[in-house]
Formats: structure tokens, C-alpha cells, sequence
């Protein structure tokens, strides 16, 4: 079975650079390893909230979400069978309150401020090991198959977008066909990840899909969500949709015409190159809006 979620994490440093972590229990999927604190992120809730509310139940102490470290993804094979994807957001934070203590009767037992010399020795988890730069041997390939993601609720979608310019400044943007939540606005280049991907190769990918270019990424601007779950999809029937959403600075060296490649039906009727002047008359989505203010 393949199963897929969305989490948040914080890296949290004292004075001294001791870094928190939190050990695995009896009722996690790996007992005695130790993770940055976090965990899921729920349905219709923003992933900067379930940091402050995963750090509170994990380890007492209340915090204040600063800029994102990293966005990564994963599959694993839990040790009951099922694949799971997981995509995580990495957020810097730092404590506001609180006493630290361990959890209680949850999926973590212990957490401890860890000095940088000490990191290394712990058993970690991959992606803490690679969020804090700790070299780790990385396993294998987890092979995936065609069998379908399982769904047992409302749905999460985790996309990557690009603020997508090239060497004139022009802004690279895609129109969303009618029928679709934003129908007739353009939006930022991107869509959804699909599973066992990354959010930048997806967005590479959803990049040539929507518009014939070939890009590359050059850094992080933000990570947001949106939540409306009476928004109606392409048959009118409202869609409980939470979407998260990582947006990343894309730029194309050598620009050529845009062109939608994919399938007749999608999601993106038109796309195009335009001047800064030019997006400012343009019906844009509130994610495009967004990402033009933050990239200043």
C-alpha cells in the first residue's frame, strides 16, 4: 500500500549550538531514533502552525517560526508494510517559553538539547540527518509501484511553483482554464508532486509540461497553503482540498515560446513570457500575487 502525507519540522539551536531533538518511542515507526521535532501537518492547517503546535507537544516549549531551511521529500518502507511519501518542510525556530520535557504516551520519549559534536553519534533519521548537514549513509532506492495512493480522508496536495524569469526580466506565467478553481487567471508555473518525487523536480517538470521551457532553480522564496473547501472543481462538485504550496526563484536562460505541451483538458490553457509592466494589468492568482510582493 502507498500512503502520503505532509509534515513540519523545526530546527531549533541553543546559545551554545546545541541542537533539540526528540527520540522515537515504542509507538513510533522507528523506535530510538532521533528526528528534529515536528510531525504531521493537519488538514486545512498551515505548516508554520504545526511546527508550534508539534514543538509544544513534543517537548514543552513554545516557539517562534522564522524563515524555511529546506523543503525535502522521501519514501520509506515502514516496518508494517506500507510505502510512504512524505514531504517536509524545515522551518528555523527558536523557543518563546515553556520547560522542556519529554512527551507523554506519544510517538516521541525523549528530548534533549545535543551538542554539534554529539549529533553524529545519534542513530538519525535521514532527513534530520541531512537537514543539519550530518553525513549519513543514504538508503536504498525504495521501488515504487503503479498501485494507487491510498486516501483515507480529505486530500493534502504538496505543489511546487516558479517565479520564473529569464535574462530580459520577463515573468513566465500560465493561465488557468475555466472550470478550475482561479479559471481565467494567471498563475505561477507549477502543479502538484507526484509520488516519490521532489518538489523541484516537479516543478521542472510541471515547467516543460505548461510551457515549453527548460529551467533551472536558483533558491526558496516561501512556503504557503491555501485551504477552501468549498472551491468547486472541474465537474462543479466542491473539492475539501488542503493544498501546500513551495514557491522557488526559476530561471531560464534560454527562453523559446510558450507553449502548453500537455494534454488537451488540463489545468493550463495558455501560457506566455511578459514584461513586469505587463503582469501588472494581468488577472493574477493571489499565489502569484503573493510571490511577485515576497521576491521584492
Amino acid at each position: 500500500m502507498k500512503i502520503r502525507r505532509v509534515a513540519a519540522y523545526g530546527v531549533c539551536r541553543a546559545a551554545d549550538g546545541s541542537v533539540l531533538l526528540t527520540r522515537g518511542s515504542e509507538l513510533s515507526a522507528f523506535p530510538g531514533v532521533w528526528s528534529l521535532p515536528g510531525g504531521g501537518v493537519d488538514h486545512g492547517e498551515h505548516p508554520a502552525d504545526a511546527v508550534v503546535r508539534e514543538f509544544t507537544e513534543e517537548t514543552g516549549l513554545s516557539v517562534a517560526v522564522g524563515g524555511v531551511r529546506a523543503v525535502l521529500a522521501d519514501v520509506v518502507a515502514l516496518p508494517d508494510g506500507p510505502l510512504e511519501h512524505t514531504d517536509r518542510i524545515v522551518y528555523d525556530v527558536t523557543v518563546t517559553g515553556g520547560e522542556l520535557r519529554p512527551e507523554a504516551d506519544g510517538t516521541t520519549d525523549l528530548a534533549e538539547w545535543v551538542s554539534p559534536a554529539a549529533v553524529a553519534d545519534r542513530p538519525l533519521l535521514p532527513f534530520t540527518a541531512r537537514a543539519l548537514g550530518v553525513p549519513f549513509a543514504a538508503p536504498a532506492d525504495t521501488p515504487i509501484s503503479d498501485e494507487p495512493v491510498h486516501r483515507a480522508g480529505p486530500v493534502q496536495r504538496f505543489g511546487a511553483y516558479g517565479l520564473v524569469t529569464d535574462p530580459a526580466g520577463r515573468i513566465l506565467l500560465a493561465r488557468i482554464s475555466e472550470g478550475y478553481p482561479g479559471g481565467g487567471r494567471w498563475h505561477l508555473p507549477g502543479g502538484g508532486t507526484d509520488y516519490g518525487e521532489t518538489p523541484e523536480q516537479a516543478l521542472l517538470r510541471e515547467l516543460v509540461e505548461e510551457t515549453s521551457q527548460r529551467g533551472r532553480l536558483t533558491g526558496l522564496i516561501a512556503v504557503g497553503h491555501r485551504y477552501d473547501p468549498a472551491a468547486l472543481g472541474p465537474e462543479g462538485v466542491p473539492m475539501d482540498w488542503h493544498v501546500i504550496r513551495v514557491v522557488y526563484r526559476v530561471r531560464v536562460d534560454d527562453p523559446v515560446p510558450a507553449v502548453v505541451t500537455e494534454a488537451a483538458g488540463g489545468s493550463t490553457d495558455r501560457a506566455s513570457w511578459f514584461t513586469p509592466a505587463e503582469v501588472a494589468g494581468l488577472p493574477l492568482t493571489e499565489l502569484a500575487q503573493e510571490a511577485l510582493a515576497n521576491a521584492g
